[in-house]
């Protein structure tokens, strides 16, 4: 039997709107999940909501199940929390995460969704997609034992890595951001905090996540001879100007881009997709990560939501989206 639901497309840039849909029945191999929340991955959403995605990354920032093209009419989205209705009897009724846009319900083949532990909330889950990208940093660039690891840019991805670095041991991890708000998640972390003025310099690494050229330059800036950046922001179609003129080759300085949608070559042989959203799902048992969990509005109010966190108006790390059991 058919069921109806709605979802969040965005029409145009800078327009969203919440349109009508109908599942098909799902097949043996399918599940049909309720949606309980979703999260805004606030960083390139609000690029895809603004329309700034590049002409020549369209295929390449497609999400797992999105529908229509950039820049729009689009469904686009990929950190969805639900419970399983109907499918295979080892998961019906199990919560579960799936890289799935805001809608309230949907059909998708079972192997797509990934069962969230006990003991991990469905609101501390939506972060899934957000630790499997920390995670995907830090195969690329994992720190040595005592190194001196700074963080820039204290938003979801930021926090995220900084709150994995603080697990490994002798590593002095700060987080820096402007935004002075940020220094009590950062204390819930178990890191330390700084502006970026007063940031400590000779670093051995460090993660890029503030988006902002500033802040790749700020990065550059505060490595030790020899060190790395690994950035982590993406930054649509607008570009982005760095002063190399000065220690960057004297010091041997390296930038190297980490992107979640491959698996690092130190991993690829070993690890499938499905075993790190998998481990990103079992590192959130820890509760530290609820202090990201800071804004949460109704499914009914997507598109005025998305339209203000694009505009920057609204300044929660990580804003929840609830379905009110639809």
């Amino acid at each position: 039997m058919a069921v109806d639901a709605r979802a969040f497309w965005v029409r145009a840039p800078g327009i969203g709107e919440i349109r009508p849909t109908v599942l098909p029945d799902p097949g043996p191999d399918e599940v049909l999940v309720r949606t309980v929340c979703s999260g805004i991955s606030r960083g390139t959403e609000s690029l895809v909501f603004r329309g700034e995605v590049p002409t020549s990354q369209y295929s390449v920032m497609r999400a797992p199940f999105q529908e229509g093209e950039f820049p729009g009419p689009v469904k686009y989205g990929y950190l969805n929390v639900g419970v399983v209705e109907q499918g295979p009897t080892a998961l019906r009724g199990r919560t579960v995460f799936c890289l799935y846009p805001h809608q309230t319900a949907y059909v998708v083949p079972a192997q797509r969704v990934i069962g969230v532990p006990d003991g991990v909330p469905p609101s501390r889950a939506v972060l899934a997609g957000t630790v499997e990208t920390a995670v995907n940093a830090l195969w690329d660039a994992p720190p040595l034992i005592g190194d001196r690891v700074s963080v820039v840019g204290a938003g979801m991805v930021g926090c995220c890595v900084a709150r994995l670095l603080a697990g490994f041991p002798g590593v002095h991890v700060q987080l820096v951001d402007t935004n002075p708000d940020r220094e009590p998640v950062a204390r819930a972390l178990g890191v330390g905090f700084v502006d970026p003025s007063a940031a400590a310099d000779q670093r051995d690494l460090v993660f890029h996540a503030s988006a902002t050229a500033a802040g790749l330059q700020r990065s550059l800036d505060l490595l030790a001879p020899e060190g790395t950046v690994i950035e982590l922001s993406w930054y649509g179609d607008r570009e982005v100007t760095l002063a190399l003129g000065g220690v960057f080759h004297s010091g041997r300085l390296s930038i190297r881009g980490s992107q979640v949608g491959t698996i690092p070559p130190v991993r690829r042989a070993s690890r499938s997709f499905g075993d790190r959203v998998t481990l990103a799902l079992d590192l959130l048992r820890d509760p530290a990560f609820d202090a990201l969990l800071s804004g949460q509005s109704p499914f009914d109010q997507l598109p005025d939501v998305l339209a203000d966190i694009a505009a920057g108006s609204r300044p929660a790390l990580s804003h929840l989206i609830t379905y009110g059991g639809e």
